[in-house]
C-alpha cells in the first residue's frame, strides 16, 4: 500500500529576464526594458520586440543604463510583478569629457564649409 507523501509540492520555476534599466524615478521601483529577437511568421525576417517591466528594487540600487536580472514574483502593486535579483553590469560612471560636444560641432561646421 502506498503511503501519501507529506512533502509540499514543488512550485514551478519562475521566469527570469535580463534587461536594461530605463527609469528609476519611482521609489523602490525600476522600469526594465527587455529586448528579444523573434522571427516574423509571414516574412521570416528577424525583428526585435521590446517589452517594459516594472520591478521592485528595495534598496534603490539600480541606476539608469544598468543591465539587471529580474524575476517574476507575486503582484506587488497594480503594475509591479517582477523583482530585482541582481545588477549584472553597472552603467558607465565615467565623467563626461569636457569640450567633447564643442569639438564635434566644430568638425561638423568645418565639413559644411568645405562642402559648400
Amino acid at each position: 500500500m502506498a503511503v501519501p507523501s507529506t512533502t509540499t509540492p514543488a512550485r514551478a520555476e519562475r521566469k527570469v529576464r535580463l534587461g536594461r534599466v530605463t527609469s528609476n524615478k519611482m521609489q523602490k521601483t525600476i522600469v526594465v526594458q527587455v529586448v528579444r529577437s523573434v522571427r516574423h511568421p509571414q516574412y521570416s525576417r528577424v525583428i526585435d520586440q521590446v517589452s517594459s517591466f516594472k520591478a521592485h528594487d528595495e534598496a534603490n540600487r539600480a541606476k539608469i543604463g544598468d543591465w539587471v536580472k529580474i524575476m517574476e514574483t507575486r503582484p506587488l502593486s497594480k503594475d509591479k510583478r517582477w523583482r530585482l535579483v541582481e545588477i549584472i553590469k553597472a552603467a558607465s560612471t565615467a565623467p563626461a569629457v569636457p569640450d567633447a560636444e564643442q569639438g564635434a560641432k566644430t568638425v561638423k561646421t568645418v565639413k559644411r564649409v568645405v562642402a559648400e
